[in-house]
């Protein structure tokens, strides 16, 4: 007695989550704030550039619709 095995189709490439690019923007905002809170030097770098890149996106993004 042959038992056969039947295959699930092939999945199509994962999607991303609906929450994983608000949840990037927000860790890269977060991060950027507490660098400017609490260092100098490229904590001043990194906090320009955490808290330009959510701006930019929202930017664009309005810009676009």
């Amino acid at each position: 007695m042959s038992m056969t095995v039947s295959r699930a189709p092939d999945a199509s490439p994962k999607q991303p989550s609906t929450w994983t690019w608000p949840v990037v923007l927000n860790v890269l905002a977060a991060t950027g704030l507490v660098s400017a809170l609490v260092s100098d030097g490229f904590g001043d770098v990194w906090s320009w550039i955490a808290l330009g890149v959510p701006t930019a996106v929202m930017a664009w993004l309005a810009v676009r619709r």
